[in-house]
């Protein structure tokens, strides 16, 4: 099994990963199966018109979570990765005036969003909550072609037949584990590797990489990771108003980093501090998600804020903090990462908010007691006790945004990693609940977990605020 940190960490815009990034992505390959040549044609027939329709979860808080904006987005070929936020409003504005897009290298497409991009809440589709489908007709009204592509956390994005293979075959894998050094495919494995060889698991993760890319452009790339985590806190932090979306919630980064930075400057006694700041960085991350900004999956954007937090808390507490233990971090919290997406799930849509932001504090503890000096067996411990202390947890966003609970949930989440891996790092790596038992279980919980839940905005908070 392999999934690369540039898998878990991905640059993009909010304000969901699973709901935004995620049908970007699906329009944008759409839009490459338009130009190839693996459908049939009819001779002389052109494409005229295109319609998306969106199903499930993606149609229940699509709009919330700024899906239809997306493949708006996305039908223009933009990307989560080239799209400018600044620019977001613009480009959709031209193409609801015109009815058209026009696509790089393809012909003008008629596209009324009002009409041809369907939330369709009554069928979806059957291989999972996030499904979307993307139709092209003819002038006279005929059905040229039409794909199936679901959204499955993250911003991982797989069409109907790649979701069959899984399904028959296991995860996708990048090239699969043949070549790789350390192919571990759950905890047990990744221990066992590291005892044999000696190596930590930021080591045995560096030398998988390493079989794809030069030390350099790995050493690079994850430089970007941390630059892009880091801007969206500085983002987070000098922003102020109302967060969109209708529910009227506002920001409250700025206010707090404010007062912390007076409370510091005066030397005021706080037992609370490291904790304060750590939920201030959690907070300005998803306020800037929460607001469409430039952020990272981590590993998704409803869970973006809690590795940066946890991050950034390290650099501010731990004068030991360079940038050599950042790619440290980063390596460690991906190789968590990808146990938990192979072996359960990180999306929200599947088994509830313990995929997110349990996933996002159980590979922030990881990646924190890894560069406090933690063993791989203290490292696999504080994943495991972030992780445990999320199982259940729901995913009801209220009004379908990614706003309450969700930044607050992320400070929280950084609080439990840093918690986890300062209990972890005092022990001997020796404990009762093995990191592979809490991530089975959390697949169960998903699995007997109410479709109510798991970010439908039909349950929990998302209905039982009297405001809503």
């Amino acid at each position: 099994m392999f999934l690369s940190v540039f898998d878990l960490f991905k640059i993009g815009i909010g304000p969901s990963s699973s709901h935004t990034m995620g049908p970007m992505t699906a329009a944008s390959r759409f839009l490459d199966e338009l130009l190839g040549k693996d459908w049939p044609r009819p001779v002389g027939v052109k494409v005229r018109r295109l319609a998306p329709s969106l199903h499930g979860s993606l149609a229940f808080t699509g709009v919330g979570h700024g899906t239809d904006r997306a493949v708006i987005l996305g039908l223009t070929g933009l990307t989560p990765t080239t799209v400018d936020p600044d620019q977001v409003d613009e480009v959709l504005a031209e193409v609801v005036r015109t009815k058209s897009i026009t696509p790089p290298g393809h012909p003008t497409y008629d596209f009324d969003p009002t009409t041809d991009l369907v939330l369709d809440k009554k069928q979806p589709l059957p291989g999972h909550a996030n499904g979307m489908a993307f139709s092209a007709f003819a002038a006279d009204g005929r059905l040229l072609l039409r794909r199936v592509y679901y959204s499955i956390g993250g911003g991982f994005v797989v069409s109907e037949e790649e979701l069959q293979r899984m399904k028959a075959e296991g995860p996708l894998r990048k090239g699969g584990s043949k070549g790789f050094p350390y192919p571990f495919e759950n905890a047990k494995q990744m221990l066992a590797m590291a005892a044999k060889s000696g190596l930590s698991i930021a080591q045995m993760k560096r030398a998988n990489e390493e079989r794809l890319m030069s030390r350099e452009e790995l050493d690079a790339g994850l430089d970007a990771i941390w630059g892009a985590m880091s801007a969206c806190i500085d983002r987070g932090l000098a922003q102020e108003g109302i967060m969109p979306g209708g529910l009227k919630v506002r920001r409250r980064a700025r206010q707090l980093h404010d007062k912390l930075q007076e409370d510091w400057r005066s030397n005021r006694p706080n037992p609370l501090l490291a904790n304060d700041w750590l939920s201030v960085y959690a907070m300005a991350v998803n306020e800037e998600n929460a607001a469409g900004g430039r952020v990272v999956t981590a590993p998704t954007n409803g869970a973006a804020g809690v590795v940066p937090a946890v991050l950034r808390y390290w650099l501010h507490f731990h004068v030991e903090a360079d940038q050599e233990s950042i790619r440290d971090f980063l390596l460690t919290a991906a190789a968590i990462g990808g146990i938990i997406k192979h072996n359960a799930s990180i999306s929200g849509a599947e088994v509830g908010c313990q995929g997110e932001v349990g996933s996002a504090s159980a590979m922030a503890a990881a990646g924190l007691c890894a560069v406090m000096g933690g063993t791989p067996e203290q490292v696999e411990n504080a994943a495991e006790i972030a992780l445990e202390h999320h199982l259940g947890m729901t995913c009801d966003p209220v009004g379908g945004l990614v706003q309450v609970p969700c930044i607050e949930r992320n400070a929280l989440g950084a609080v439990k990693a840093v918690t986890a891996a300062s209990l972890a790092i005092k022990g001997d790596g020796k404990h009762f609940v093995p990191l592979d038992a809490a991530v089975e279980t959390m697949r169960q919980t998903g699995l007997d977990m109410n479709e109510r839940y798991k970010e439908t905005s039909l349950g929990g908070l998302a209905v039982n605020v009297v405001e809503c």
